[in-house]
Parts: C-alpha cells; sequence; structure tokens
C-alpha cells in the first residue's frame, strides 16, 4: 500500500495551480473537467503520479470559498533552507505565515506558508547528513 494523493476543495483553480507551481514549483500532472458534476480535477506534484504522492484539487463550480474547519493540520514539504523557501515564497508574492526557525522544543528548522484558499503548507528543512 501506498498514498496516492490528498484532496483539497478550492474555491478558485487557476488561482490555486498559479500557487503550487509558480510559488512551490510543482507541476500540474493531470485535469478533468466533469460537466455533469460540475466539478473539476487537477492532480499536481513533484513527480509522477505513478512514483509520488501527489494533491488532487477539487474545484466545485459553484462554490467559491470553504469553511476549513477546525480539524486540517497540515501539508509537508521537504526543502534544502527553509530560510530561502521563504524569502522565494514572498518574492513570488506568497504568504509565509511562520517564519523559518527551529520548532519549539527542538531544533529542527521549519516555517508555514499559506495557499490563496487559506490550507497551511510546513517547511521542513532536510537535515545535514550524519558522518
Amino acid at each position: 500500500m501506498r498514498i496516492l494523493h490528498t484532496m483539497l476543495r478550492v474555491g478558485n483553480l487557476d488561482r490555486s495551480i498559479a500557487f503550487y507551481t509558480k510559488v512551490l514549483k510543482m507541476r500540474e500532472l493531470r485535469r478533468q473537467d466533469y460537466p455533469e458534476g460540475r466539478f473539476t480535477l487537477a492532480f499536481i506534484g513533484y513527480g509522477a503520479e505513478s512514483e509520488q504522492t501527489v494533491i488532487e484539487l477539487t474545484h466545485n463550480w459553484d462554490t467559491e470559498q470553504y469553511d476549513l474547519g477546525n480539524g486540517y493540520g497540515h501539508i509537508a514539504i521537504e526543502v534544502d533552507d527553509a530560510y530561502q523557501a521563504c524569502e522565494e515564497v514572498k518574492q513570488l508574492g506568497g504568504k509565509v505565515t511562520r517564519e523559518a526557525g527551529p520548532m519549539k522544543h527542538g531544533t529542527t528548522v521549519i516555517a508555514f506558508v499559506e495557499d490563496p484558499d487559506g490550507y497551511k503548507i510546513e517547511f521542513i528543512q532536510k537535515k545535514a547528513p550524519l558522518n
């Protein structure tokens, strides 16, 4: 077994795809419209679905916004340098909600950014290999 994807409902598909592809450097892998159901599914990620877990963006054509509730946590992405990743997000117009730095009660360097719909994305800085 393996995890295939995580699904997020988005209010504006083009805006969300622009964020994930331009700001987070993912690729749009495929997109399918379902006119009878009035929704579109778009799959984005860093590699092929056959090899990596991806994100499914679901756009219901008649819904512009969702209440995220308090059950959702975040998506985590490993980055080489969390400080640099935050700077790049800001330069590209993205929103950093927690600047890079050591996590509370630990040493792992993390940061948080937010996508256009308010979903949180955690950057976890890759640890240096032990010698």
